[in-house]
């Protein structure tokens, strides 16, 4: 099973479904989806089978595929689905058709959404993949590990941001030469101190 976060480490449900900490789990973050989206994303016609469908995702380097009936999705197919629905069953990938393991109904999110939205829907409907929708067509897919990136990516940068900012930040305390309490504490020599014996420092 892929690794996860304790809240995704769960047998699937469509696209590797997700259970655990449910509603309470939550994502602030609202960059668009369409910036974190991959696209085009890959489809595979439902009278396929099981054997084309794992081509087409090794082709692709991808995980899933969404299934489409008459240019239709109906439904998506993953690893997982030939693992648990083929391989462990003992039959044979070339002759199971894509339409007989897929998951359905397909859970899908408007494209005009934020990854916030995408979050907080994986942990309600219990999915780590999202087809992105536009005007009743698939467009892009969405997974738990594109949310992930972007999650780490942020705490990065707000890291950075604090390394960059931390000699213009002060410390609170008391000055270790007047006693008096600050909030502008800063080390000179081998001591903290406030504004103003700073002030006088400079001064003589």
């Amino acid at each position: 099973m892929e690794n996860f976060p304790a809240p995704f480490r769960h047998p699937p449900l469509q696209g590797g479904g997700c259970r655990g900490r449910g509603e309470s789990m939550r994502f602030e973050t609202r960059v668009p989806l369409k910036e974190v989206m991959r696209t085009p994303p890959t489809t595979i016609d439902s009278e396929a089978s099981v054997t084309e469908a794992a081509h087409a995702m090794r082709r692709d380097k991808v995980g899933s595929c969404i299934v489409l009936r008459n240019r239709i999705p109906i439904g998506i197919v993953t690893e997982e689905d030939f693992a648990w629905k083929v391989i462990a069953k003992d039959l044979k990938p070339g002759d199971v058709k894509v339409h007989e393991v897929m998951s359905t109904p397909l859970i899908t999110i408007s494209a005009d959404k934020t990854v916030g939205d995408a979050a907080q829907l994986m942990v309600k409907k219990s999915v780590r993949r999202l087809p992105v929708v536009e005007k009743k067509k698939v467009v892009g897919i969405v997974t738990v590990r594109d949310i992930l990136r972007v999650a780490s990516e942020m705490n990065e940068i707000m890291a950075e941001m604090i390394d960059v900012n931390r000699e213009d930040l002060g410390d609170m305390g008391v000055c270790g030469r007047c006693g008096k309490m600050s909030d502008d504490l800063r080390r000179v020599d081998t001591g903290m101190l406030c504004p103003s014996c700073r002030e006088e420092d400079r001064l003589t």
